[in-house]
């Protein structure tokens, strides 16, 4: 926050304060390792060979960004009262996109089921053309530049009349 700044005009320009200071910091810590993620994509792809090491920093720093998204999506999906009826349906599609890409990420099983995701698999796959990873179940894999971006829509969509309420409040 700028010196000058008042803390109102601090609010209209981050919305999601007035829901929670400390959850609006992990959502900045979020925005900025997905610009990280990207750039090391960005790098991984800029030549015809592979450059692995910012392939492999690409794939550790998004297991770690969809462990902390979804808990950042799931925390706000059980506080929904804080929230505006759009918002609410927004965080819950994403919820669910995070949730598909975390369990075998995080449990290592497939969605819903007790059922385990193969150990002796890469972390994530490649997708050569779009430059990208594919993250979560490896024979269901999921664009991470897709999922990074729908993270960064939806909070960036979020307006103060989207946040209804404080996280204590609920």
């Amino acid at each position: 926050m700028l010196i000058d700044q008042s803390w109102e005009e601090f609010e209209r320009q981050n919305p999601l304060v007035k829901f929670s200071f400390y959850l609006w910091g992990r959502v900045r810590v979020l925005f900025d390792i997905r610009i990280e993620i990207i750039q090391c994509l960005d790098n991984a792809f800029a030549n015809e060979l592979v450059a692995h090491e910012s392939l492999s920093r690409a794939e550790m720093l998004s297991w770690l960004w969809i462990l902390g998204a979804y808990e950042v999506v799931r925390t706000m999906c059980q506080a929904d009262t804080c929230f505006s009826p759009e918002a609410t349906a927004k965080l819950r599609t994403l919820k669910r996109k995070l949730a598909i890409v975390r369990m075998p990420a995080a449990k290592m099983e497939k969605i819903g089921k007790s059922i385990p995701v193969t150990s002796g698999r890469s972390a994530a796959g490649i997708d050569l053309k779009n430059k990208d990873i594919l993250v979560g179940d490896p024979s269901e894999g999921h664009s991470a530049r897709e999922l990074l971006n729908h993270f960064y829509t939806v909070f960036s969509s979020l307006q103060e009349d989207d946040i209804l309420a404080q996280h204590e409040s609920r």
